[in-house]
């Protein structure tokens, strides 16, 4: 069994490492979504479309691009945090 400390700062850890791995992609989508806005906002077009088909395209790409950083990032949490607490130590 592990104690509440331990519990609550895996926890705390497993939280911050989402939050790193998804920042890049969050970041993409908000970005693309404020320029597309604003390029709608500017041209009058209000096409359903114009703000999916470019979103997707910058996410995958930026997925694409981030997979290797997001997988280490993973690999090194489970290897530093999870696979101790399972084996006991």
């Amino acid at each position: 069994m592990i104690n509440e400390t331990i519990f609550y700062d895996t926890l705390r850890q497993t939280l911050w490492v989402a939050c790193v791995i998804s920042a890049p992609i969050l970041a993409t989508a908000l970005l693309a979504g404020v320029t597309i806005g604003l390029f709608q906002a500017l041209t009058s077009i209000q096409e359903m479309t114009l703000t999916f088909v470019p979103k997707l395209i910058a996410i995958l790409l930026v997925f694409w691009a981030s997979m290797s950083f997001m997988t280490e990032t993973l690999v090194s949490f489970f290897h530093s945090r999870i696979l101790p607490l399972i084996a006991g130590g």
